[in-house]
């Protein structure tokens, strides 16, 4: 069974019910993504990850507090010991299927056709096949086969 992410005394859920709108208000904006696709990329510094994302130093220190506060960031000392560096939590690295989606998104609608994009490969240099959610039985799933059900 996996723990909760923390969430600070004065935060409050923007739909306390809603499991899209808590993952958002936990990791949703632009820059805390970014830092967690660099950091599953094996980024670990502070330095690498404003060269590698560009955002601005007191943005970063925010964004870097806020994902260890809620439990998708650890820091601990570097191997040479001389300073600290980043990690993925449990809950962090478990964002990796959300991330691939949305990588796989932008590859198919914010590239123009030919266009030049990375590309995320496994170990053997092979690109990751289509994240696609299916049912029990194998049955691919969309908007219209599926539906939220409320708790009471």
């Amino acid at each position: 069974m996996s723990h909760p992410v923390g969430r600070g005394p004065d935060d409050k859920w923007t739909d306390p019910n809603c499991p899209v709108a808590r993952t958002l208000d936990l990791a949703g904006d632009k820059w805390s993504l970014l830092v967690i696709r660099d950091a599953m990329d094996g980024v670990r510094s502070f330095t690498e990850f404003q060269r590698r994302t560009g955002i601005a130093r007191n943005i970063l220190t925010d964004r870097l507090h806020k994902l260890i506060a809620h439990g998708l960031l650890t820091q601990r000392t570097a191997p040479s010991g001389r300073r600290r560096e980043y990690v993925l939590t449990d809950a962090g690295r478990d964002l990796f299927p959300v991330i691939v989606t949305l990588r796989q998104w932008g590859e198919r609608h914010a590239f123009a056709p030919g266009e030049p994009h990375s590309t995320l490969v496994d170990q053997h240099g092979t690109p990751v096949p289509e994240i696609a959610p299916a049912s029990a039985d194998g049955i691919l799933l969309d908007t219209d086969t599926t539906h939220v059900q409320k708790t009471r």
